[in-house]
Parts: C-alpha cells; structure tokens; sequence
C-alpha cells in the first residue's frame, strides 16, 4: 500500500526533471538557427518544436485529469443528488449550445498574414480562430457582468 502513495510524487518529479530539460535545451546559448520570412532571417530557437510539444503534452494531461476529476465528481453527483446534477447538465449544454454559436459565427474566408504562404489561415482553422475569439470575447464580458451585478447585488440588495 505504501507504493501508491510514492506514484503521484515520482510522476512529479519526472514531469518536472523533462520540463527542465526542455527547458535549458530551448534557451541554451548557442541554440538558435535562422529562419527566412518575408525576405529577412530571423533568429530562432533550434528546440522550439521540442518545447512546443511537451506543452501540448502537459496541456493534453491537464485536460485529462481535469475531465477525469469532474466526471467522477459528476456520475456521484447523479447518485446523491439529481437535481444539482440536472443543472450541471443544463449548463454544460448552454456552454456547448455557445461553443456551436461562435462557431456558426465564424468566418472560414482567408485571414491575410503578411509573410505566411500557408493553409492554415483559410477554412476551418480561420473559422476556428474566430469562435475561439468571439467565444473570448463573450466569457470575458459575461465574467465583467457578473462581477459587476455580484458587487451590486451584495452592496445594495443585502
């Protein structure tokens, strides 16, 4: 029993010891090469795929563990109590319901970049990148909202 209280500790240090070596292998002295854009070089980098992945490494393990934790905290929940697991339920499909507006919204037309030749600025990236900004845009300004009418509500109401 002992060896499972040593698992979450050993899985930290090793994601730490590769977040190190990532790390000093990206910002190394004499680590750069050059890139030419738009008829200039720039100095880059040479690891900036390397730290680029472990990122969307490290991102892919947050959003599992993250989605593991509240579906677990979810299906107790529909045990325990049904209604509070109905308003969950409900609100995830309103966030969904967003999610599916912002894309609708989007554009799939080519985003001009002066300097990039690729296809990652038309069609459905494009369309992408605008449901993630208006999508932004809305929760950042529902979050002003809400904290506005919290500070109302708790000044005056109450």
């Amino acid at each position: 029993m002992k060896n499972y209280k040593l698992i979450p500790k050993i899985t930290l240090w090793v994601l730490m010891a590769c977040g190190i070596v990532c790390s000093v292998m990206f910002y190394l002295p004499y680590s750069e090469g050059s890139l030419e854009v738009a008829g200039d070089f720039l100095n880059i980098p040479r690891y900036t795929d390397l730290m680029l992945y472990w990122n969307y490494t490290l991102l892919a393990l947050v959003c599992l563990v993250t989605l593991a934790f509240v579906l677990v905290k979810y299906v107790a929940m529909w045990r325990t109590d049904v209604k509070k697991a109905l308003v969950s339920t409900v609100v995830v499909a309103g966030f969904v319901g967003l999610v599916l507006l912002c894309w609708a919204l989007g554009s799939p037309e080519e985003v001009h970049i002066v300097g990039y030749e690729g296809t990652d600025n038309v069609g459905a990236m494009a369309r992408m990148t605008d449901a993630c900004l208006y999508l932004t845009y809305i929760l950042l300004s529902a979050t002003v909202l809400t904290m506005i009418c919290g500070y109302c509500y708790t000044k005056f109401v109450k």
